[in-house]
């Protein structure tokens, strides 16, 4: 029971503590390749290399870069990120890199206020829905203007399509994913037996959803499902939203669309399984304490936290087991990631080549292995996953992270509203969901209402 409970202490304090859910992956050793040099992108030593792949200015002295990162300041990441970075320098003798921990939710503070003291990072990593907010204000590099195009092209090989767009505006790299996740559906085997259901036929559309959580409610008295999301960050709503046909802004980026006819019908199926009794009314971060400890029978949530639940659902007796995000009835799903980019900030030429190098490693195949085994975050190298060499025998020995991996070729970008107003806009977002989905109001004119003021703040 003990052991149970700390499991459970643990989930919620570090829910609460990244309220967004954008750092909130878990270590785990069980089955990783831990051992250093495995990544042939990475020289083993800088005997040879030139004086931009070492980092080392033209006299020969060491680089130093600074590098701001919320894994750093996150229980359960930070054992990993340190390693990417050890792991780094190791590689590269004539580049250190000082990692600066920073709080997911004050690093865009953070920086701007270092810009405006004239100390800023020269690498950091931020979140994805701030991007245009990034590029627009803190003069994020373009890969572009850094790197040389055959280098860049050679780099980008390997990578997910779908992945790769995520840190890109108006055509051009300004961050490179670094730390992913989708929303995956979570769900307790022993409960799905309890209620008569079969846990090998998970439920792939909302409609199903709904039929096979009051099913185990009424079986078990458990909650039946709880669509995780509706605060912090706005991800997850955008995933469902257009998974039902709609969208939050328009393609040129000038029109805000919460109030359209698709995302009123995704609100009004969140509001219909509260109301039903499908779902329950906890926070997120009740509903993980209440989901480690077997009282919900299904989560859509963040992959990043599977390693979590799967040391909860061992230490309690039940079986952790994960599918697809669910469908509009036919539609096509629309997986959003939450996560993050590495941005270059630097106007020293030289550090911003000792930072290239970093991006490069921290993203290569090596620097994946790292990131999905000891953090718990997707690899946007795909390959890997069945190569011997990295991450295949620790897939076999993990295969929850299946599902997650299959959404990456439906994988939509985390949209990044436009100008400084930008988490404004998300939050009257995420306002207007709690409004419908914890009322009998009308879901339609909270929506439309919150388009309006949304775009009033649009720059």
């Amino acid at each position: 029971m003990a052991n149970k409970k700390a499991w459970a202490t643990g989930l919620l304090t570090l829910a609460v503590a990244t309220t967004a859910m954008t750092a909130c992956g878990k270590s785990d050793n069980n089955g990783a390749n831990a051992s250093a040099g495995n990544d042939s992108s990475a020289p083993a030593s800088s005997a040879g290399a030139s004086a931009s792949e070492t980092g080392a200015t033209a006299s020969g002295e060491k680089v130093k870069i600074k590098f701001y990162s919320y894994n750093l300041a996150t229980a359960g990441q930070k054992e990993g990120t340190q390693l990417l970075i050890d792991e780094f320098e190791a590689a590269y003798p004539n580049i250190e890199v000082e990692g600066i921990p920073v709080a997911s939710n004050e690093i865009n503070a953070k920086v701007q206020a270092d810009l405006a003291a004239g100390s800023p990072p020269d690498v950091a990593q931020l979140v994805f829905d701030g991007l245009d907010f990034a590029v627009n204000n803190f003069g994020a590099k373009p890969l572009e203007e850094v790197v040389p195009a055959d280098e860049l092209a050679e780099n980008f090989k390997g990578f997910s399509p779908n992945g790769l767009k995520l840190g890109q505006l108006n055509g051009k790299t300004y961050g490179l994913p670094f730390t992913f996740s989708t929303p995956v559906l979570f769900y307790n085997a022993k409960l799905f037996k309890d209620a008569g259901l079969d846990p090998e036929k998970p439920p792939t559309t909302w409609a199903e959803v709904k039929v096979d959580a009051l099913a185990i409610n009424k079986a078990t008295k458990a909650s039946g499902v709880h669509i995780g999301g509706s605060a912090g960050a706005d991800w997850i709503v955008q995933a469902l939203i257009g998974s039902n046909g709609g969208k939050v802004l328009s393609d040129d980026r000038k029109t805000i669309a919460f109030g359209s006819p698709e995302a009123v019908g995704a609100m009004k199926m969140w509001q219909d399984m509260i109301a039903s009794g499908a779902s329950d009314k906890l926070n997120d971060g009740e509903v993980i304490e209440a989901f480690s400890q077997g009282k919900v029978g299904m989560l859509l949530f963040t992959s990043a936290l599977q390693n979590m639940f799967l040391g909860a659902s061992q230490a309690g007796g039940w079986e952790l087991k994960a599918a697809a995000m669910p469908s509009f009835d036919g539609k096509p799903t629309t997986p959003v990631n939450s996560g993050s980019a590495l941005f270059i900030l630097s106007n020293d030429k030289a550090k911003q080549q000792a930072a290239w190098q970093f991006l490069k490693f921290a993203t290569s195949e090596r620097g994946y292995t790292i990131i999905t085994s000891k953090i718990g975050y997707l690899p946007l190298r795909p390959s890997i996953v069945e190569d011997p060499q990295y991450l295949k025998d620790w897939v076999e020995q993990n295969p929850l992270i299946k599902p997650n991996l299959a959404q990456l070729e439906r994988l939509q970008p985390w949209v990044s509203y436009p100008g400084a107003n930008w988490h404004q806009i998300e939050t009257i977002l995420l306002d207007a969901v709690q409004k419908s989905i914890l009322s009998k109001d009308d879901v339609a004119t909270i929506m439309q209402d919150a388009q309006k003021r949304a775009q009033a703040l649009v720059q």
